[in-house]
């Protein structure tokens, strides 16, 4: 079957893509009770759509430690959260916020820009790719810094200033995105996952993370989302990189939380997934399923796929990022290609005190509640 000059047309756009790019959400969509995205779709602060002459990777993406940073391992206190064209809670022109309600699913999707299917080209990184996590709160503060929320937050609500929650924490592969590129992955994965080219993702698969919004949102008012993409590189592995370096990407985004449940999502999922429906506005199956729960502390599933070539060499070294939260106290974070463990150690000889117990490998996951807004 020969393909159609528009499948051609993105197919070519994708394989001209610079590998290197990186990565933010690009839409938000509300998913059905059957698994299939519903309404229109919403988008971050200060977004800047593809289809803009003024579109550049560099406008939408936000690097934590800025490149400009000597110390490529460190974060500090003063490290801003998100971008400063998402500071505020405002929209551009024809990137309107969701509209959901509360207690509703949402996806939100990015381009896997080759981080997945060509990981070989990223030395050091973890096999899933890093984590992503979500975190959400209806007190947003305008400077907000990240050390205040990310790896603070829980799924409780009782971490830190109790100001908001983690969502969500998953790989970033999802184990279906890809895209077109000669790498094995690629081609594995465009052959299971098919699907029709589009105007907005060409012939690429995106990636997506999908959760729940609180069912005791308020109503009429901004719910705040957080998407934070860890994705360190593991020390004496990349030689450009002896140490290792701390390479976290964020992006920061609004949901208009609506009184109407004309969409009739809410918790009600009656229906269940729907399987073999369109790819292009399709839930994950694997994450819809599991919208009620909430990794505990550490571990992550490494999708087989996204395993690097058996040609390729893979150790699952560990790396230490140290993050500086007082002049004499600082925050650990060990990423390993399997599990984050966390500690506080006070500069000065003290020993390491640590703040949670790591949850043995295969634990069930921690059931999410309704938190109170």
């Amino acid at each position: 079957m020969r393909p159609k000059p528009f499948q051609v047309f993105f197919l070519l756009l994708s394989c001209a893509k610079d590998i290197n790019a990186h990565t933010w959400v690009e839409q938000l969509s509300v998913i059905a009770p059957n698994g299939t995205f519903v309404g229109a779709p919403g988008y971050p602060r200060g977004n800047v759509l593809r289809t803009a002459s003024d579109f550049s990777d560099t406008t939408m993406t936000f690097l934590i430690p800025p490149s400009s940073r000597a110390n490529v391992t460190l974060v500090l206190p003063s490290d801003k959260l998100c971008k400063d064209t998402q500071q505020e809670r405002t929209q551009t022109a024809g990137s309107p916020r969701l509209q959901a309600n509360a207690g509703d699913a949402v996806a939100l999707r990015y381009q896997e820009n080759g981080h997945v299917t060509l990981p070989w080209n990223q030395p050091g990184k973890p096999a899933n790719r890093g984590t992503v996590y979500v975190y959400g709160t209806t007190k947003p503060k305008v400077g907000e810094k990240i050390l205040d929320v990310h790896g603070v937050w829980n799924s409780d609500g009782t971490g830190g200033d109790g100001r908001g929650v983690l969502l969500s924490k998953q790989n970033f592969d999802d184990g279906r995105c890809y895209q077109i590129n000669s790498g094995n992955i690629s081609q594995a994965r465009q052959q299971e996952y098919p699907h029709q080219a589009n105007q907005l993702m060409g012939a690429d698969m995106w990636c997506q993370q999908d959760i729940k919004l609180p069912s005791t949102a308020p109503t009429s008012k901004l719910y705040t989302l957080y998407w934070v993409w860890d994705w360190p590189t593991l020390p004496g592995v990349d030689p450009t990189y002896p140490h290792g370096k701390t390479e976290i990407y964020t992006t920061c985004m609004d949901v208009d939380v609506m009184a109407s449940t004309s969409q009739k999502i809410g918790n009600t999922r009656e229906e269940g997934y729907v399987t073999g429906q369109d790819l292009n506005k399709a839930a994950i199956p694997s994450e819809f399923d599991n919208l009620d729960d909430v990794p505990v502390a550490t571990g992550t599933t490494v999708h087989p796929s996204s395993q690097p070539s058996s040609a390729i060499p893979y150790a699952p070294e560990s790396a230490s990022t140290l993050y500086l939260t007082s002049t004499e106290v600082v925050r650990v974070i060990t990423v390993t290609a399997w599990k984050t463990t966390e500690k506080t150690v006070t500069v000065g000889g003290c020993e390491a005190i640590p703040t949670g117990t790591p949850i043995p490998r295969g634990s069930k996951r921690l059931k999410r509640k309704d938190w109170m807004a």
